[in-house]
């Protein structure tokens, strides 16, 4: 047998049901592996060693009695330090902040509690998940497996870097701006962000502009689809078979269909900053239109145009959880110089303001899906560059900052106003051996089309992967 670690999620899920591997014997594989690795890559804030082998005895267990193994049977995974895990400490990223231990899961963690996923710990983010980049106060950087010099991106880059480095076979992320897509482009694996509503993920003040959904982070289209079925809870899938399986993973196995798919480069970003896409990105880009149209899809140009005021009111909306957090005065020092900037920002800002924003942003929706609404598929770059250095974005002001990450990821925010699914694909391989990707924005709930044309380009690229 392979090495486990490099089977697929799905493969490994197989081998559970079949009974060839026991949850137990799959779990320690991968502490061990996150024992090794952890500290070269900051994956990993919190380790739940004990806890994750208590939970894949009891999958064990459980398959023993014969009872109906629920989809994700005895499959590792872990979650953002954003998303509490019951009796685990949840630091959201900042040294602000008192870290407590949960005393329940959030509705995601529970969806795949009891899908039978077993959870070995808290991966790293940016503080309060506010960058395209997870560093932070509180733990080291998560670097990227392809280069650790380089960052996993963000806000699920330590999820990233795990699933890249074969620390564990998948992972869920949420996605507010990108933060599924960004760290997947970054690190070479399948970033799915579902459509608006689609899975359980935070709410209220924290989320005005209801941006934020949870979605899966993998190395195949495949794994990404599993996960995704278990992820919606929707239905509820058991059996025993080793070939259950829902409608996502349906379509990603079919990978049947061919599509209008608009191409573009706009960004509603280029209205307040220089957005241009380095040689990689442009590279990256032209590879995944060619095999795009290689695999029969018709390509067309999509002359695409977004509302200049874009960027400001997606800052005061993005941001304006940060005026109301709990933190102490006396911890504000402990924030770091991005956060602490914008949350003084975002408490400067009025009711007014705030309603305005939020309006302008709603229009930028209607106008943005109808022009969409002319093709099956829009495709942009993922990315605007290669990924970034460790530091690169934290070594000037917080303006400074902003722009940098504005400029690396100028292509993924307005999919979460808008609220439709994105996929991000990798379709291309640099010199140095980095990954870049290319992004698939759907219609409306169409996430089953995505995995189908990923599922298209996986196995047309399979062969072998462009380079430069």
């Amino acid at each position: 047998m392979s090495s486990l670690s490099e089977l697929t999620a799905l493969e490994q899920r197989d081998l559970l049901r079949r009974g060839e591997l026991s949850s137990r014997e799959l779990t320690t594989h991968y502490l061990d592996r996150i024992d090794a690795r952890n500290m070269e890559l900051g994956a990993f804030v919190t380790v739940t060693a004990d806890a994750a082998l208590a939970e894949a005895e009891g999958a064990d267990q459980r398959q023993a009695s014969g009872a109906d193994l629920p989809l994700l049977h005895g499959l590792p995974l872990a979650h953002k330090d954003l998303t509490d895990v019951a009796g685990v400490v949840t630091t959201h990223g900042s040294a602000a902040l008192q870290h407590t231990v949960a005393a329940a899961d959030s509705p995601l963690v529970a969806v795949l509690r009891r899908a039978g996923a077993v959870s070995v710990g808290k991966t790293q983010v940016p503080e309060f998940g506010l960058s395209c980049y997870s560093e932070n106060l509180v733990a080291p950087p998560s670097r990227n497996p392809l280069n650790p010099a380089l960052s996993s991106g963000g806000s699920s880059g330590g999820s990233a870097a795990a699933v890249a480095a074969g620390l564990i076979p998948f992972a869920p992320g949420t996605d507010g701006g990108g933060s599924v897509r960004i760290p997947a482009a970054a690190t070479g694996l399948i970033g799915l962000k579902p459509n608006r509503g689609r899975v359980p993920s935070g709410a209220g003040q924290s989320d005005l502009g209801q941006f934020v959904v949870a979605g899966p982070l993998a190395r195949t289209t495949a794994d990404a689809a599993l996960l995704l079925d278990a992820m919606v809870n929707e239905p509820n899938f058991h059996a025993t078979s080793a070939a259950a399986h829902g409608p996502f993973l349906d379509a990603a196995l079919r990978a049947d269909g061919r599509f209008r798919i608009g191409v573009s480069t706009a960004s509603p970003f280029a209205a307040a900053f220089p957005i241009e896409l380095d040689d990689a990105a442009q590279a990256g880009f032209d590879a995944g239109v060619n095999a795009l149209g290689a695999v029969g899809h018709e390509i067309l140009e999509a002359d695409l145009r977004y509302d200049p005021r874009y960027h400001e009111a997606f800052q005061t909306v993005w941001t304006a959880g940060l005026a109301v957090a709990r933190i102490p005065a006396d911890r504000e020092k402990d924030l770091t110089t991005l956060a602490r900037t914008l949350r003084r920002r975002a408490q400067g800002k009025s009711a007014t303001d705030l309603a305005s924003a939020v309006d302008i942003l709603r229009q930028f929706e209607q106008d943005t899906i109808a022009q969409y609404s002319a093709f099956d598929i829009i495709a942009t770059p993922a990315l605007g560059m290669v990924p970034r250095p460790i530091g690169w974005y934290t070594d000037a002001d917080a303006d400074t900052d902003y722009l940098r990450q504005c400029q690396y990821s100028p292509y993924t925010s307005m999919v979460n106003v808008c609220g439709l699914p994105a996929i991000s694909v990798p379709v291309f391989t640099t010199a140095e051996g980095l990954s870049m990707s290319i992004q698939l924005i759907g219609r409306p709930s169409a996430e089953a089309d995505l995995l189908t044309v990923s599922a298209q380009l996986e196995e047309h690229l399979r062969t072998g992967q462009n380079r430069t």
